[in-house]
């Protein structure tokens, strides 16, 4: 911070913290379950995406607001089911921040599924694969070129 800056001496989010989680599961031999939850002092949200693993397709989307800070929140759900029938590959982050950025959006959830979608690419990765170092060799074939852990030439 700033040495000329004085932040007042009260601050509501002093001491904030917010959790973010996510699972991954198989429902069936084609699709893949996704979950993710975001928890903080205002929010108590869960999404569960359902995707097609051979078209990496999503199939179905499902949201939970236990607690949220306007009963605005709610309308999100309306733009997230957008997201259904999309690929998850290339372009799907811009996809994402079109559905829920801007006003009719939702930041909270556009952070949740950025970090959620990615992992139906490494569960289809790690299919039939039980030896987590093999499934990492895997992972990395497949995701060769997508980001810094996955370089081109690696």
């Amino acid at each position: 911070m700033h040495p000329d800056i004085a932040m007042p001496s009260g601050n509501a989010l002093d001491h904030f913290h917010r959790d973010i989680s996510y699972h991954v599961s198989m429902a069936d031999d084609k699709t893949i379950a996704l979950m993710g939850t975001l928890r903080d002092r205002y929010h108590d949200i869960e999404i569960e995406i359902l995707v097609d693993s051979r078209f990496l397709k999503i199939t179905a989307l499902n949201t939970f607001f236990r607690a949220v800070p306007s009963p605005f929140c709610h309308d999100v759900e309306k733009r997230l089911q957008l997201l259904r029938g999309a690929e998850i590959a290339r372009g799907i982050n811009r996809r994402i921040a079109e559905v829920l950025g801007g006003p009719e959006g939702c930041g909270n959830l556009r952070s949740m599924l950025m970090g959620m979608l990615p992992l139906a690419i490494n569960a289809r990765a790690a299919a039939g694969l039980d030896d987590e170092s093999r499934m990492l060799e895997v992972m990395h074939e497949q995701m060769r070129g997508t980001c810094a852990g996955f370089p081109e030439n690696g």
